[in-house]
């Protein structure tokens, strides 16, 4: 066993004992009931909301003719940073007896950095663009064209 297989196996150990801790944290400390809510409304949240959103976005950004990418990453990143701030923006934890808890507007913050997000893309396709224009305006692209796998074998 090589030093890259050893390393390899001792994380995968190292995480399922987490796991195991994990597993036993739920068994002893979360009721039943409780845990096959969450469990289910996390299946269904995840199968009727999250998968069809993401499949209608990713052949919506299919139409797009240039920079497919960028777009795809703008909106990945974007729905990260959305997943986290969800919990503030709603204002879970908020109490009326402590205003200091959550006391920014967290619902506005999220769209400065939304659209952020959307400029640095917005950048990013311009950019793409004039350099496209560039290279065409040259004679061409400077890249060597690829070829399939089937050629490179031969």
């Amino acid at each position: 066993m090589n030093a890259g297989t050893a390393s390899k196996a001792a994380a995968y150990a190292a995480g399922l004992a987490l796991i195991a801790v994990g597993l036993r944290g739920i068994v002893d400390q979360v009721p039943f009931a409780q845990w096959a809510k969450w469990f289910a409304g996390a299946a269904v949240l995840h199968d009727a909301v999250l998968v069809p959103a993401v499949l209608a976005a990713g052949a919506l950004t299919g139409l797009v003719p240039a920079g497919r990418r960028i777009v795809r990453a703008a909106l990945v990143i974007g729905a990260c940073v959305t997943v986290v701030a969800i919990p503030v923006v709603l204002g879970y934890g908020r109490r009326a007896d402590e205003p200091s808890r959550l006391p920014l507007p967290y619902g506005r913050n999220l769209g400065i950095v939304l659209g952020v997000i959307a400029a640095a893309a917005a950048c990013a396709l311009v950019v793409r663009a004039v350099t496209a224009r560039r290279r065409a305006g040259r004679g061409g692209a400077t890249r060597a064209p690829r070829h399939s796998r089937k050629e490179a074998r031969r």
